[in-house]
């Protein structure tokens, strides 16, 4: 089971879940593939884009660990 947290670094995500990222496309994070972007946290993402990191941890936490269940 994968778990995501605030501080865990987008590029991180990416490498383990590539299936979450139409939900960071979802929110705004168009430039996935950026250095700068894929070195960000979640919180410090969520920050800039004005979303709510709690929500979207739900929701990258659910797509990130449905193959596990």
């Amino acid at each position: 089971m994968i778990e995501i947290k605030k501080d865990t670094i987008i590029g991180d995500i990416l490498d383990v879940a590539p299936q979450t990222a139409p939900i960071f496309f979802s929110i705004g994070m168009h430039c996935l593939g950026c250095p700068s972007s894929r070195g960000e946290t979640v919180e410090e993402a969520c920050a800039v884009h004005g979303v709510d990191v709690d929500k979207l941890l739900e929701l990258v936490n659910q797509e990130a660990n449905k193959a596990a269940e």
